[in-house]
């Protein structure tokens, strides 16, 4: 297995992990109402149908990255995502409404995990380069250490929130490699080789930076 190979299946566990930590919090508010021997149902089959959906969302995205451009502009959509991961105040599942049966509450799982999982696809569908093997590598390791561990993550990330800045680094490297992996502007790329090497370290500053200055003009509030 190669470096690169490597790379990209850690970029892809880290992304899932760093975007799908509500996930846990999703499950539990959908399912809360449900009888305690309905809940275990509830959560694997919303679970499951949620990466199932996902990972046809995702290869869908790998293939719509290889129209002209596209990719070009899924990196600057992620981008944004990284700078809002960093400046984020709200909770985007604290809207979700427990089911009262079990179909109503992996219905609520599947739907919102599709709402709230767009960064999640079009971030794992760039760090992929095409290859839907790595794609669904990425998820099948990464859906049970979110499923079980999310809890623990969005504590850590609270508690430390160096590691926000480092999820979002993950995102914004993964930003710049899609820009610099867009096909029409390969000839560009290649008479400017250092501004392709260099593309995703300055994705990575330019949201860091900018992260950094919107929450200490925040604090200082």
């Amino acid at each position: 297995m190669d470096l690169e190979l490597i790379t990209s299946i850690l970029l892809i566990i880290g992304i899932d992990i760093v975007l799908g930590g509500d996930n846990a919090i999703v499950i539990a508010l959908a399912s809360r109402n449900l009888p305690e021997y309905q809940r275990n149902k509830a959560i694997f089959l919303g679970t499951g149908l949620a990466v199932i959906v996902r990972i046809v969302l995702t290869i869908l995205a790998v293939y719509l990255l290889t129209i002209p451009y596209l990719q070009l502009i899924g990196g600057f959509l992620l981008v944004i995502i990284a700078f809002k991961l960093l400046v984020s105040e709200g909770d985007d599942a604290s809207s979700i409404r427990a089911g009262v049966t079990l179909g109503a509450a992996v219905r609520t799982i599947v739907f919102a995990d599709i709402v709230m999982g767009l960064d999640n696809v079009i971030a794992v569908a760039g760090a992929a380069h095409g290859n839907i093997i790595l794609v669904v590598t990425g998820l099948l390791v990464s859906v049970p250490i979110i499923v079980w561990g999310s809890k623990l993550i969005l504590y850590l990330m609270e508690r430390f929130p160096l590691l926000v800045y480092g999820g979002a680094a993950i995102l914004a490297y993964t930003a710049g490699n899609m820009i610099g992996h867009e096909k029409n502007l390969h000839s560009f790329f290649a008479d400017h080789t250092s501004l392709g090497t260099f593309i995703p370290f300055i994705t990575i500053a330019v949201v860091l930076i900018s992260g950094m200055v919107v929450n200490s003009f925040r604090s200082t509030k």
